[in-house]
């Protein structure tokens, strides 16, 4: 075995370029070399391969990485990501497939960059859907000019990754328009930014909605509702159908003679039973 683990040489904290000089200077191994390993690991779960199959393809991951560099995001923490990503194919990996390790790696290691640039890229999320992730990681490459797109590339884009024209449009003004920071210590710092945010402040605070109050409100009628539910259970059956028919029907208030008439009763005695009920409710709802 020509790769051994060995202690890596300090260097400051941060310092990219020596961490790419250490992690290339691990030769790639060969086929023999990566099955024997990878068998070790999947059959024998020998942790001193993992780590040989590791640091050979960190070299692998730097390249992955700086293909993400034009999204203004740390170069190290984007190589983080990948390697995160490569240890956990390595841990998933099975030699058994007859494939080599960077060709099932490769997509774990884009998939924890993809997260990691989707995340971090803008203080809003930009892709969220299956087509708006396709699209996130692919526009840049097809637009061929610096301003915006026509109507004829906006469906040349959707044809070729079979999206919806309105998808295009929506993703290309997410990505390309820019952030506004609220944050300013004189007019100096940035007048165009700073000219915005005036035009925008008093939209930024709603002056109306008092959010206690309507929680406060929405607690109240809860109970209110418990409440009477609790109350409408002392009284007897008949006493219940006249209140609810009266006053808790929704679609249709019954008059005291419709009551008469079904309990072939007067039409005073339905209402002295009103009264009885609601004092009895009453006294229920207050105790």
């Amino acid at each position: 075995m020509k790769n051994k683990i060995k202690i890596l040489p300090e260097f400051p904290i941060g310092n990219i370029e020596e961490y790419i000089r250490i992690s290339n200077s691990w030769s790639i191994l060969s086929i023999k070399e990566e099955q024997k390993l990878a068998k070790k690991l999947f059959k024998k779960n020998d942790l001193y391969s993992a780590k040989i199959l590791i640091l050979s393809h960190l070299r692998f991951v730097i390249h992955v990485a700086k293909s993400y560099s034009g999204y203004g995001l740390p170069q190290a923490d984007l190589i983080q990501e990948g390697n995160i990503g490569l240890m956990k194919s390595v841990k998933r990996f099975n030699p058994n497939f007859g494939v080599r390790l960077i060709s099932f790696a490769i997509y774990w290691i884009k998939s924890e960059i993809h997260e990691y640039v989707l995340k971090n890229w803008r203080i809003v999320k930009v892709a969220t859907t299956k087509s708006q992730r396709k699209l996130f990681f692919n526009l840049r490459k097809k637009k061929k000019k610096i301003g915006w797109l026509n109507k004829q590339e906006i469906n040349l884009v959707a044809q070729e990754l079979k999206v919806s024209e309105k998808d295009v449009k929506e993703m290309e003004t997410r990505m390309f328009a820019k952030d506004v920071t609220f944050n300013f210590s004189s007019k100096n710092d940035n007048t165009e930014n700073y000219n915005f945010f005036c035009s925008q402040k008093n939209y930024l605070k709603d002056q109306i909605s008092n959010f206690s109050n309507i929680i406060e409100k929405k607690n109240w009628e809860k109970y209110a509702i418990k409440k009477l539910n609790q109350a409408l259970l002392c009284l007897d059956k008949r006493s219940r159908k006249i209140i609810y028919k009266r006053w808790l029907n929704k679609k249709k208030k019954i008059t005291l003679k419709e009551i008469a008439e079904k309990y072939n009763i007067s039409a005073e005695r339905v209402r002295q039973l009103e009264k009885n009920a609601m004092k009895k409710l009453r006294l229920a709802i207050e105790n």
